[in-house]
């Protein structure tokens, strides 16, 4: 028993010379630290998680632009097709009064003609198939498909 009253001499000491709010002081900076850690987590992973919702929102509307402007091609391409058609070339160049060559004419480079060069036939003589526009009765007032092409000079330049 002798040793406990010293022990409780030495806390006494102890106490006196430490000033009596020291406990409590000594605490706040480590308890402002650690809500300032835990709120600046917090207010992190908010920054974070709203970034990511930001990126998937625009990830969503990049993939909607591309489904539509994947469909716009792929109207397009059949628009290509479509007007790429032998009988639909056949039948623009019929409109635009165009007729099929004939065999071509190469000139050398010492200036000699190399093939028989002769004007393109008309398209009556054309080994061409008539579209059934030309064969339909022409309208009052319209010039017919056939008149379109036989008005058409065929060009004096070589090559054209």
């Amino acid at each position: 028993m002798s040793g406990r009253p010293e022990l409780r001499g030495r806390a006494a000491r102890l106490a006196r010379l430490l000033p009596a709010g020291a406990g409590q002081a000594a605490r706040t900076p480590f308890v402002l630290l650690v809500v300032l850690l835990l709120g600046g987590g917090l207010i992190g992973l908010l920054v974070l998680n709203s970034a990511l919702s930001e990126g998937a929102f625009r990830l969503d509307d990049l993939q909607k632009d591309t489904k539509s402007l994947t469909d716009e091609e792929q109207a397009l391409q059949r628009d290509v097709d479509a007007y790429s058609a032998p009988d639909a070339l056949q039948r623009r160049a019929r409109e635009l009064g165009m007729v099929p060559g004939g065999d071509p004419a190469f000139l050398g480079p010492d200036g000699t003609v190399k093939g028989v060069p002769r004007a393109a036939g008309s398209a009556a003589r054309s080994p061409m198939i008539t579209p059934p526009e030309v064969l339909a009765p022409a309208r009052s007032g319209a010039p017919s498909a056939s008149s379109r092409q036989s008005s058409a000079q065929p060009s004096t330049t070589p090559g054209r």
